[in-house]
């Protein structure tokens, strides 16, 4: 059975980075598409990027040219790097791959 864990959240500064991963466990999920969604406080969830078996990669508006979606199949792991944090990306951010949800990681921005 597929489990994903996200990690990597904490505090960071504006203009700062961070690297968020979602490492699955169960089942090798390089097949699926991988998905990185946020919830901000009191907001609603929204579609971060996301990544397809093949590598193809879509990313919000709101995050293009500052985010990027990777993923390492060889160690069953989906990478979120975040660059030029601002602090409306303040958010728990979760991964999904076939229906399946992750606990979701908390990132802070602020200074």
């Amino acid at each position: 059975q597929l489990q994903l864990v996200e990690s990597g959240g904490g505090l960071v500064q504006p203009g700062g980075s961070r690297r968020l991963s979602c490492a699955a466990t169960g089942i090798s999920f390089n097949i699926y598409a991988v998905g990185w969604y946020r919830q901000p406080p009191g907001k609603q969830r929204e579609l971060v990027a996301i990544i397809t078996s093949a590598d193809n990669t879509n990313y919000a508006q709101s995050v293009k040219g500052r985010f990027t979606i990777s993923r390492d199949n060889a160690k069953n792991t989906v990478y979120l790097q975040m660059n030029n944090l601002k602090l409306d990306d303040t958010a728990v951010y979760y991964c999904i791959a076939n229906a399946v949800w992750g606990q979701g990681t908390l990132v802070t921005v602020s200074s």
